[in-house]
């Protein structure tokens, strides 16, 4: 089988660090973005260390380790938020210009800006996949108040949809995860009913999210998934 190469965002910590250690085979190349270095790798990994709240500067050094490289897949999954969101202190009026900033520059510039530079390195596969990590806080009619965060999710979909149109001449598949609460602090070593039993089924174990990209990663250049949506069973807000 050939070897695949990745080039997966936000791999510090919880999810992205799952992903990088769930997905890839033993043979396959990973790239991996984030700002602080991984907590555990595997394989043939090159970290990319880089602050996506500076875009520009982000892409152009993904872009001199990368270079011409073929990517058969990109994972961008990036989703920062305001500092009080999900509390009760959250107040929209109380974010400041700069926290907002960060949040539309991180989740979703850096992500239009990144694509746009590799498309060229997806073209060079048989069968490229994107997939973008959204969130149940894009979806319509969902009882969340953060108003940066959500609009930066709906922002997601709205590539998803969007890019599609161009990438549908090169057969380059382009999914969005709409996902709920994620038991992130338990690692992807853990085992799933531990972690249902742990946290009262009330969070999405990460098995579930890595089973649903290798779902996205098994189909063939002739389907497209658009969208993937996960919310925790017990999860009133949509």
């Amino acid at each position: 089988m050939k070897h695949k190469r990745f080039l997966v965002y936000g791999v510090s910590k919880g999810l992205g660090n799952a992903i990088i250690n769930s997905i890839p085979e033993d043979d396959d190349k990973v790239f991996g973005v984030s700002r602080s270095k991984p907590l555990q790798t595997k394989g043939d990994f090159v970290w990319i260390p880089a602050d996506l709240s500076k875009p520009e500067e982000a892409v152009l050094k993904i872009k001199e380790t990368i270079h011409d490289t073929t990517l058969d897949c990109i994972i961008y999954n990036v989703g920062i938020w305001e500092q009080t969101a999900f509390s009760e202190e959250y107040d929209f009026e109380g974010c400041s210009f700069k926290e907002i900033d960060s949040i539309v520059q991180t989740n979703i510039t850096a992500c239009i800006m990144g694509l746009q530079a590799f498309i060229a390195n997806l073209r060079l596969s048989s069968n490229a996949k994107i997939i973008l990590i959204g969130s149940t806080w894009g979806l319509e009619n969902h009882k969340g108040s953060e108003v940066a965060f959500s609009a930066t999710k709906f922002a997601l979909r709205g590539i998803v949809h969007s890019l599609r149109e161009s990438l549908r001449k090169d057969k380059i598949g382009i999914t969005i995860l709409n996902l709920g609460y994620l038991a992130t602090e338990f690692d992807i070593s853990v085992p799933t009913e531990e972690v249902i039993e742990e946290t009262q089924g009330a969070l999405i174990p990460l098995f579930d999210v890595i089973s649903a990209i290798k779902f996205v990663l098994s189909t063939t250049n002739a389907s497209c998934v658009k969208e993937i949506t996960i919310p925790a069973m017990l999860d009133e807000n949509v």
